[in-house]
């Protein structure tokens, strides 16, 4: 592991190794992202929630049938390493990276801004734009046709009723203790609430699919899919900034201040 170049005064760890092949070498490595020396490092916030959803979902699938886990099982290591293609990239060229992902990246080190929302705007940018990415390349791979009505489509709707009990179960570790508990009684309507309500797993991936059924049809014109991506990519950025204003409150700065 090296320490890469520090980003708004925060360090992080990037593992210089060949990308994931396997779900639990993808586990391994998100949990090398966490142990980032600062606990509200944006991108350790989001390696925290995608790597315990990853870990709970995986041990779900063991508990279900699916058609064709093969395809939910490569579908995951493909989409995991758009991610870290994406966070090493912006350690080499930080305007080659995706737009998408540029918010989370670039505002990690962000005063005010919840750990749960950089978790948020993370996984906002991850399922609606670098899904659809990895649906058709995960078909690409394994000569699957991307369609309505097939089998990879039912596991993977099967897929979201999993992750949606996973990611409440997660999300919910984020805002307890006294502290969220006090702050929500003196703010009654804390952004925090908002961000929660504004984000819906299931809906992200139903997103995801249909952007993956387009991105297929355009699979064999590179202007169009290019074209059609970019403009992805870019209303993806944008959404994740709205999930990053602070979120702070007046006890949220007193805590910060007797932390110091």
């Amino acid at each position: 592991m090296s320490c890469a170049r520090p980003i708004g005064g925060l360090p992080y760890v990037r593992v210089n190794v060949r990308p994931p092949s396997t779900v639990p070498e993808v586990i391994a490595r998100l949990r090398a992202l966490e142990s980032s020396p600062s606990r509200s490092d944006g991108v350790a916030c989001f390696a925290r929630l995608y790597r315990e959803v990853t870990e709970g979902v995986n041990a779900e699938l063991g508990r279900h049938t699916f058609a064709n886990a093969h395809f939910l099982e490569r579908l995951d290591v493909r989409f995991a390493n758009l991610f870290f293609a994406a966070l090493d990239e912006f350690d080499r060229a930080p305007a080659g990276a995706p737009p998408a992902w540029l918010p989370l990246f670039t505002e990690r080190a962000k005063k005010g801004v919840a750990p749960l929302q950089f978790a948020l705007a993370g996984m906002n940018a991850h399922i609606n734009r670098d899904l659809p990415v990895a649906l058709v390349s995960t078909c690409r791979e394994l000569g699957i046709e991307l369609r309505d009505g097939s089998p990879e489509q039912a596991d993977y709707l099967q897929v979201n009723v999993l992750l949606a009990v996973v990611e409440a179960r997660v999300k919910r570790s984020y805002v307890t203790g006294w502290l969220s508990f006090a702050d929500r009684l003196v703010h009654r309507f804390h952004r925090i609430d908002d961000v929660i309500a504004m984000w819906n797993i299931e809906r992200a991936r139903a997103a995801a699919w249909t952007n993956g059924l387009a991105l297929w049809k355009l699979r064999d014109d590179v202007d169009l899919s290019t074209s059609f991506l970019l403009t992805l990519d870019r209303m993806v950025g944008l959404a994740s900034r709205g999930l990053m204003i602070p979120a702070d409150t007046a006890l949220q700065r007193l805590a910060r201040f007797f932390r110091r």
